[in-house]
């Protein structure tokens, strides 16, 4: 999820059963399915469980809807548990995401629109569904606000935007600015929108070229003409297309990135029809990029994958270098070396070879073009230097320590040490703190705090959220000082943020260092690459200065051995090569609370799912 400037609020995960209310057709290429049911309303789950009532209040929000796999009756729907959802692994529920066109909480209807576009599982239910059907939804996870400080809004997208497009037309204030842009495939496709004095909107038929194929909407927004003022851009559709207009609106509009806000909903592959049923996918044969891409993670193609990023060869490609003779020059690599690579990247679907010695990216090559993908594979990304620890597992399974060193020929610490690495790292950490900080910043956590200290690398973002929120709140954030000097830069620094600045201090000093004096302590993920008695060292210093009636705010991932998880599994081996250390099991965590003097008053979850551990000194109890 980018950071941009507009506000977001983060829903509960609620499993909710509706039912199909009325299908209306609104043009050939595109269905309206209404629905409806009690469990829009506020409700409890079968088990138990209260639910609040649905709701939508941004303009691109997202549902999940559950069908059936081919030949079953019944879909596989995630679990609803007190926190959030329990999702089944064998198999994984079959859903798809789409927009929330319309919903009226007064009248409980819920508008879903479905592209008719290509064979897909929802398109074919949206087509065959009739009044009285019943099915499961999920979301929205969360909902963003109009951006603020935008003087006009630049918007552009493909058919499947176009629910999205037109409640954002619907929604609009009446002396709003914005250029929009939507692609169709043909002109029976275009829809009546909403008309607004100061707002352009032009339809880009792709006249029967097929959805993906056409350079139709990068090619209008680079001849659009740009409007004075600060723009704010909401760009979706085909990814290809999407990472496209991005790069133009950053390299040749110089736009900020945190102004635009960009969504692949779907990228152009093969999809592989049931031979019994045309209209529906094959879920066996019709694997994703991104599944695909995930399933390489063997030996030599990891490390081939990893060894392109690291040469910028799926950059270089995606900007049209395409030869192996250019590609060697540009990467700085043999050619005859490099033609290897090339050969066994087409071999994988990776690349497609567009002639002989010419090469263009496969779905999964265009993967690799994704910002946040290619610093996870690169050896010198913010995350991906962190992921060198695991060549060394065999030594660390071996000996119970750390093994970074003897990969990389010094300790992560040391990396951790370096101001550029610092920066980009917590940069990155700050980009997913949002939902946390706004689960954190609206529930009763910070009820009645006045002033809170904190301890953890996303503590930047986490403070900008809270003194949003709490206007008497006070925030000091502890940082060693490559941190701290970060985490000054990255405050808030314009109107009306520089007055929640003015409440955020950062002082330098460790974890294991008592803070000021506050009625309230927020550790977050700060014990992984400590051992039990440095973590319940720390844990002890950060309670030793609450004040009267003062208490810990801990978060931190444990390991459910109860419902293990592959995901929970690589965290764990991952910081066992890099700190030595891992992820504690509950019991763990506790014996390190009671080391610590501590006692846990309470456990609160908040947004999807994360547990806060409200701590207070045991002899307080």
């Amino acid at each position: 999820m980018p950071k941009t400037s507009r506000r977001l609020t983060v829903h509960p995960l609620t499993l909710r059963e509706v039912e199909v209310v009325r299908v209306v057709d609104l043009t050939p290429g595109m269905r309206r399915v209404t629905l409806t049911g009690e469990q829009l309303r506020a409700f409890t789950s079968a088990n138990g469980f209260p639910q609040p009532a649905f709701d939508s209040p941004g303009f691109d929000d997202d549902i999940a809807l559950y069908f059936p796999y081919p030949g079953q009756s019944e879909p596989v729907l995630p679990v609803q548990q007190e926190g959030g959802l329990s999702t089944p692994r064998g198999p994984r529920p079959l859903s798809r995401e789409y927009t929330v066109r319309r919903w009226n909480p007064e009248t409980g209807e819920l508008d879903v629109d479905f592209v008719k576009h290509g064979i897909g599982v929802g398109t074919t239910w949206a087509y065959r569904a009739r009044p009285g059907d019943r099915i499961h939804l999920t979301g929205p996870t969360s909902s963003k606000a109009f951006p603020v400080g935008a003087e006009w809004l630049l918007v552009a997208g493909d058919d499947t935007t176009i629910p999205a497009i037109t409640r954002l037309l619907d929604e609009l204030p009446e002396d709003a600015r914005a250029q929009v842009f939507v692609e169709v495939a043909e002109e029976s496709h275009r829809r009546q929108v909403r008309a607004l004095p100061h707002v352009e909107v032009t339809w880009l038929v792709r006249d029967g070229a097929e959805a993906g194929t056409t350079t139709l909407l990068v090619d209008a927004v680079r001849s659009a003409t740009w409007w004075d003022g600060r723009p704010f851009a909401w760009v979706a559709g085909e990814r290809t297309a999407v990472r496209d207009l991005r790069r133009h609106l950053v390299e040749d509009r110089g736009m900020a990135k945190t102004d635009i806000e960009f969504t692949g909903y779907w990228r152009r592959g093969q999809v592989v029809a049931l031979e019994t049923d045309e209209a529906v996918p094959d879920p066996e044969k019709s694997i994703t990029p991104f599944d695909k891409l995930h399933d390489l993670t063997e030996l030599i193609a990891p490390i081939a994958i990893r060894t392109a990023v690291e040469l910028d060869v799926p950059e270089l490609i995606s900007r049209g270098v395409i030869s192996v003779a250019d590609l060697a020059a540009r990467a700085g690599a043999d050619e005859r070396a490099l033609g290897k690579l090339l050969r066994y990247l087409h071999a994988l679907d990776v690349l497609t070879e567009t002639e002989p010695g010419r090469y263009g990216l496969a779905p999964m090559g265009e993967v690799l073009t994704v910002e946040f993908m290619a610093d996870y594979l690169h050896p010198a990304g913010a995350l991906g230097r962190e992921m060198l620890g695991i060549h060394g597992l065999t030594e660390s399974i071996r000996t119970g320590r750390a093994s970074y060193a003897s990969v990389t020929g010094r300790t992560y610490a040391d990396a951790r040490a370096e101001q550029d690495y610092e920066d980009r790292y917590l940069e990155r950490l700050a980009e997913l703190q949002s939902a946390l900080a706004v689960s954190i910043a609206t529930s009763d956590l910070l009820k009645g705090v006045e002033h809170l200290v904190i301890h953890s690398d996303g503590a930047g973002a986490q403070a900008g959220e809270f003194v949003a929120v709490h206007d008497d709140l006070r925030v000091t954030i502890c940082a060693l000082p490559a941190q701290a000097d970060w985490l000054r830069r990255d405050l808030p620094t314009t109107v009306p943020e520089e007055q929640q600045r003015a409440r955020v201090g950062v002082v330098e000093q460790s974890v294991f260092e008592p803070g000021p004096a506050s009625d309230a302590v927020l550790v977050s993920r700060a014990f992984k690459a400590l051992p039990d008695l440095d973590a319940a060292h720390a844990l002890r210093r950060a309670s030793e200065r609450l004040l009267p009636g003062g208490r810990v705010l801990l978060i931190e991932e444990v390991f459910d051995t109860d419902d293990l998880d592959e995901h929970d599994g690589e965290a764990d081996l991952l910081a066992l090569t890099v700190h030595g250390s891992g992820l504690r099991t509950v019991a763990e965590l506790d014996a390190v609370i009671a080391r610590a003097g501590l006692a846990r008053s309470a456990t609160h979850t908040v947004g999807w799912g994360t547990s806060v551990h409200e701590l207070v000194p045991a002899d307080s109890r």
